[in-house]
Formats: C-alpha cells, structure tokens, sequence
C-alpha cells in the first residue's frame, strides 16, 4: 500500500515545490558536498521529499531524514512504562551532534499539533521534555552556538490545521493553513529568493540602528507588563541572514521578521504577561505571568498549562533565565494576517518576544571567536533550554536606555518609534 499524506490534494504543488528551494537555497544556503540532517514529522513527506531533491540537485553530499509520528507519540503516553519518561533517545542527538561536528548542515519541518500531549499526564510530559532536553544539549550547543547553517520551516499538519482553524472541514483547514505558510515564507510572490534577499537587507538595517545605539536595556511597559531588560555586555543586535562559525551565511528561520539580541542573564527586573499562547511540545501554555528579581523568574502563573510551564523552569538554573531579546512591529506580515498559529515559529514573528534558556553566541561582538566563559561572564546564559514566548502587542512600548540612564523611543504601541 502506498503512504498518502491527506494534506497531499489540498495543498499548492508549485508553491510547496517554492518553499522546498527556498528552505535549501535561502535558508541553508547548502554547499556543494555538504551533508543534510532533516527532521519531521511523517506528514510531511511530501516538503521532505522536494527538499531533498532541492539538496542534492544543489550537490549535497549526503541527506539524511528522521520522521516523529503522532500517534507514535500518544502510543508512548498511552502503554509506556512510568520509568520510560525519564529517558530519551540521547544515542540519536549524539550522532546528530557528530554529524554537525563533521560539517553537516541541519532543516528542521515543524508542524506537529500543538494540542498533541494536552490531555497526557502533565508530570510525564514535563519529566519527558526535562529527559529531552539532556539528551539533546550536544545537538542544541552546535545550533545555538551557530557552528552550522541550519533552517527551520513548515508543514500544514492536519491536526495542525484543524487547531488553528477548527470550525472549517480538514481539506479547507489545510488549505488555508497551507496558504498561511507559503504567504509568510514569501513563495506566493513569482521571485521568493529576490524578496528574501530584500527583506533581510531591511531587517539588517534595523539591527545596525540597535548597534549603533549600544543600549544598557530595554524596557517593555504595557497591560501586565512592566519590564527591564538588560543587554549583555558586547551584544550584538542580528535580523535575517546570519553567517555561522563555518562561514555560511543561512536564513534560520523562514519565516522572520525579528531581529534580535542576547540580554543579559543577571540584569532583568520587574513583571511581564504573555500576548499570545506558548505551543510546547504538545502542550498549550496560555496567559503566562511571570516575575523576575535579578535576572531570574521568581514567580510564574498561566491560566493553563501551569504545571508543564513550572516544570519546563525547573529544567536547570538557566531555565529561570533568558537568552534572547527580540524586536517584531506588530504590522508584521504574520500579525496582519490576524491568524493565531500556535507554533511558535509563526507566533514569535507577530510580537515582540523573549526567551528562556540558552543564549545565542552568535548576539556577541566577535561571538565565533568567546570561549563559553567569556560569554557567562559577558551575561551570556546557559542552559539546556531555549524556548521563546510573546509578550508584544499593539499596546506594548518599548524604550532603549542609555548607559547613562537617558531613554530613546524604540516602539509605540507595538510600531518601530
């Protein structure tokens, strides 16, 4: 019997055949002989298929995918034994972290439900993402640290899509999702490589204003919201295309519309509320209220999810911590559209955002060349996490300050200042 995605009649054949060249030829900028890891999830065949074409047509040495499945998934949580939740395939992202020491490049194609795990057990959802994380750091520490080119793009899941819009049948769900993903990755416009290389020359020249202000910290005041963020020493503000430590230069995420920097682990004060649900691994966290003293979260509280969000914050003593600031205009392509993703790949590109977790190396001046001492003591975080949440809105501002204390408007209500 041949395998048949559903989603397969409902979705744009040329458009998806865009993406898959623009996912290789813009996001990972793949070298000639240069290795490929992709995973995803078994539904999306179709994009891995065209992507893999894309890569070898683009002279990949050699292309590897790995496939999660749903029902698998739930099958584990179903049967699985209780001592199962506190392991995790670390065999696997060992050999993905080798792979990436060699040179290869890595595509991740998201799409899983975001409702997957909402009516697992909470404690083994939280000890499975806690086992997780462990097993994946050496893999993460390659990506994080930006030693590959590495992208990550999207696939209209069915499941997927019956949760952003639920009250349409499935093939009309997929197809607007589909439609959805293709607009905000540019492959609906008849040169999607030429728009990409325009839009990442106006994100770069919003990260060169941020540089060249040198701010001490940000400040987020709006409803729930009233926050100071620090700025680690020697950040550098990035947006769009980035080169990694192998001298690629890759757009990681299609979609983006943010730009982006490191704060600072020790220097973040005050409170702040979430303007949009975090999908995580299968949970939805939603209205998520945090406060921070020093620079770590002291106090959390979500109208759901709360138990997995505590746990995820328990993962280790940066997981109270962050490792990202980001800048998004809430006139951004991804917001107008007025749809609520719940992927946070989609989410995080409508707001405003912030980061648990692990720092990007790459937001240092001279990243590729600090040792991970230098970067901790610079206010660079560590941890086996990174997970990014929105606390922008159209109701949200944001002022820079000086390191002699003096305020630059950066965003009135949610719009560049």
């Amino acid at each position: 019997m041949t395998f048949m995605p559903q989603s397969q009649n409902t979705v744009d054949p040329v458009k998806l055949e865009k993406l898959a060249e623009v996912a290789v030829k813009v996001g990972l900028r793949l070298q000639k002989g240069q290795d490929l890891v992709i995973t995803a999830p078994v539904v999306a065949l179709p994009l891995v298929r065209l992507i893999t074409k894309h890569a070898y047509q683009a002279g990949a040495g050699l292309v590897s995918a790995f496939y999660s499945d749903e029902e698998t998934t739930l099958s584990r949580y179903q049967y699985g034994s209780d001592e199962s939740f506190d392991r995790a395939s670390d065999w696997l992202y060992e050999g993905m972290a080798k792979a990436y020491a060699n040179g290869a490049a890595r595509l991740a194609v998201a799409g899983d439900n975001p409702l997957l795990l909402s009516e697992q057990d909470a404690g083994k959802v939280g000890r499975a993402n806690r086992a997780n994380s462990t097993a994946y750091k050496p893999a993460l520490e390659k990506i994080a640290n930006f030693d590959i080119n590495w992208n990550i793009v999207s696939y209209p899941n069915p499941s997927w899509a019956k949760v952003v819009f639920p009250d349409d049948p499935e093939p009309i769900a997929i197809a607007k999702l589909a439609k959805a993903i293709f607009a905000a990755s540019r492959v609906d416009l008849d040169d999607p490589i030429a728009a990409w290389a325009e839009h990442n020359g106006n994100l770069a020249k919003r990260s060169a204003w941020l540089n060249g202000e040198r701010f001490a910290s940000l400040h987020f005041k709006g409803p729930g919201t009233d926050l100071t963020v620090g700025l680690a020493d020697g950040h550098e503000w990035h947006g769009g295309a980035s080169t990694a430590k192998n001298g690629i230069t890759c757009n990681p995420n299609i979609p983006t519309e943010e730009v982006f920097t490191t704060p600072h682990a020790l220097r973040v004060e005050g409170h702040v509320s979430s303007t949009k649900p975090l999908s995580h691994q299968g949970t939805l966290i939603d209205n998520i209220q945090v406060r921070f003293e020093g620079g770590r979260i002291v106090e959390a509280k979500a109208s759901r999810g709360e138990e997995v969000l505590n746990k995820v914050l328990d993962t280790d003593e940066g997981a109270r911590r962050l490792g990202e600031v980001a800048l998004v205009p809430h006139s951004s392509p991804i917001s107008a559209s007025g749809i609520l993703f719940y992927n946070t790949l989609f989410d995080e590109n409508a707001s405003c955002h912030i980061a648990l977790g692990q720092c990007y190396s790459k937001c240092f001046l001279d990243g590729a060349t600090l040792s991970q001492e230098q970067i901790k003591a610079q206010g660079g975080n560590s941890s086996l996490i990174h997970i990014d949440w929105m606390i922008g809105s159209d109701k949200v501002d944001i002022d820079g300050i000086t390191p002699d204390g003096s305020r630059v408007a950066v965003m009135r209500q949610g719009e560049w200042a």
